[in-house]
């Protein structure tokens, strides 16, 4: 535990020399937390990429990891949907087979086997890096995603160390090997966040951007009808309406045809199959009982947990709008995570991200700390619990959720000091 001053504040070492403010507001058992994150969370975000590095097969123009998935892995398939906005044909590539003839024409014959998983809106958010060539394509995005991660979740945190500790997490290490969204996708939350009250309509554009990525914004809806926002409501939906008809205009009503028709049941079966190829992957309530109990059973837990993050956030959002932001936004993220059985160990960067923000900023007690803990641990704790067909870290966010409804509703606010 850091030592206190004479007054009761807590002193500078560990994360460094922070201001006064900033000293007064982070406990002590917070600060003790935040510097063991630092160093193991960095510990294993550094040993990993460096592994990964190491094994990477570095034979151009496309080299491989050592499962023989392309450097930067899922960015391959955003960068095919930029590419398809130009192709005559972009509906085809919902085909598995006809993708996977197009992804051998350009890697070679044997590419391990691919899928498009995103609605055919990603075709217009994506075409930009389509022009580029992938690698050129793969370094603009990240750059793009993490200075847009920086700069909206900035605010969040009264110190930027802490949001080195979100960027070290392993939620996202596994976003950094994978190339996802989840850094872009986190900085779109959080500026969505910020501007619900004070820029509305860029609110709403955003949240109609995040239909790109639906188990993201499942909940918005919800939370934008009991909170009343119907003007953040409206910009969404003309947003989402825009998107809609721009992705008909560029490829056709085929490409929504085929992305219900193939796309979405082929998600379902992969997230069912009895390998439980996926299950390390997914910390949802879904992936964590059906190893154990069937994937019966788990879609009744999915539906109940489903439905209970809706109440959640509907009660949240109805009679608490005009609580504490950092809370009702931490809640928010963690029903989004218990809402969805399609939910990547990498889609836990926004979970992560609030839920630190929270310990930058004092928790109440030491559940809201250990709770924190485990919510930026479960991506690397759902690759161990995975591998073995075990329930455990998809309950976490669901857990998270219950303590912050709690403390929203149970917990009177303490007078500012």
């Amino acid at each position: 535990m850091q030592p206190l001053s004479p007054d009761g504040i807590a002193t500078t070492r560990g994360l460094g020399r922070l201001p006064e403010g900033l000293a007064r507001a982070i406990a002590p058992q917070d600060r003790e937390m935040l510097r063991g994150l630092l160093v193991l969370g960095g510990t294993l975000f550094v040993l990993t990429c460096l592994t990964y590095l190491w094994t990477t097969q570095w034979s151009m123009p496309f080299p491989r990891d050592r499962t023989t998935l392309v450097l930067g892995r899922d960015f391959l398939n955003l960068w095919m949907y930029g590419r398809a906005a130009f192709d005559a044909e972009p509906a085809r590539f919902y085909d598995v087979a006809q993708y996977n003839d197009a992804l051998a024409a350009l890697l070679g014959p044997g590419y391990p086997g691919q899928n498009w998983p995103n609605p055919p809106t990603a075709l217009i958010v994506m075409a930009p890096f389509g022009l580029l060539g992938y690698f050129p394509a793969l370094a603009c995005w990240s750059a793009v995603s993490l200075i847009a991660f920086s700069v909206s979740c900035r605010a969040a945190f009264p110190d930027l160390r802490a949001l080195v500790i979100v960027a070290l997490s392993p939620a996202a290490m596994m976003c950094v090997l994978s190339g996802q969204s989840s850094f872009l996708t986190t900085a779109a939350l959080f500026a969505i966040f910020a501007w619900l009250d004070r820029r509305p309509a860029l609110a709403g554009v955003l949240i109609g951007l995040l239909t790109v990525k639906p188990q993201l914004g499942i909940l918005f809806p919800v939370m934008l009808i009991a909170s009343g926002r119907w003007r953040v409501f409206a910009s969404a939906a003309l947003a989402s309406l825009a998107l809609f008809a721009a992705s008909l205009a560029l490829a056709g009503y085929e490409s929504w045809h085929a992305y219900v028709t193939k796309a979405l049941p082929l998600m379902g079966a992969v997230l069912r199959d009895s390998s439980g190829i996926a299950a390390p992957f997914h910390p949802t309530i879904f992936m964590n009982f059906r190893g154990v109990f069937g994937n019966d059973i788990a879609q009744i837990a999915q539906f109940v947990t489903t439905v209970a993050a809706v109440i959640g956030i509907s009660l949240a959002y109805r009679f608490r709008a005009a609580g504490d932001s950092a809370q009702l936004r931490a809640l928010f993220l963690a029903c989004t995570a218990c809402a969805s059985p399609y939910m990547g160990d990498y889609d836990l960067l926004p979970l992560t991200c609030a839920a630190v923000a929270l310990l930058a900023t004092e928790m109440r007690d030491g559940t809201g700390r250990r709770l924190v803990q485990l919510v930026f641990w479960s991506p690397a704790l759902q690759l161990l619990f995975g591998n073995l067909q075990l329930p455990g870290p998809g309950l976490i966010a669901p857990a998270f959720a219950a303590y912050l409804l709690r403390q929203l509703f149970l917990v009177p606010a303490r007078p500012a000091s």
